[in-house]
């Protein structure tokens, strides 16, 4: 079973009338999930009708290094000006308990 020790978590913001375009989006990097067999875990998430927010967990700082210069990344980069409003702003925490089942 893998352990989670680093994370990425994003909160972004929607343009104006772009709201259902971040939830196809985000649906579909899933996706991407693939080809990152070192992102343990990931989520897009919701807060409210045009915030979102995406959690990532990595075992380690090579997971999460794949994963910013991964798929997911370069898709969300390609994107973040036509979807998002605001600077884009990646934070790198520290995990310091989970509980993954499977």
């Amino acid at each position: 079973m893998k352990v989670t020790k680093l994370a990425l978590f994003m909160q972004l913001k929607a343009k104006a009338g772009k709201e259902e375009e971040v939830v196809a989006f985000l649906k579909d990097a899933a996706a991407l999930l693939e080809q990152e067999p070192l992102t343990v875990a990931w989520f897009a998430v919701r807060f409210n009708q045009s915030t979102f927010g995406i959690f990532d967990a990595f075992d380690s700082d090579q997971g999460r290094q794949a994963h910013l210069s991964g798929a997911i990344a370069a898709a969300l980069m390609a994107k973040y000006g036509e979807l998002f409003e605001g600077p884009l702003e990646i934070k790198q925490p520290d995990v310091l308990a989970d509980r993954l089942l499977g």
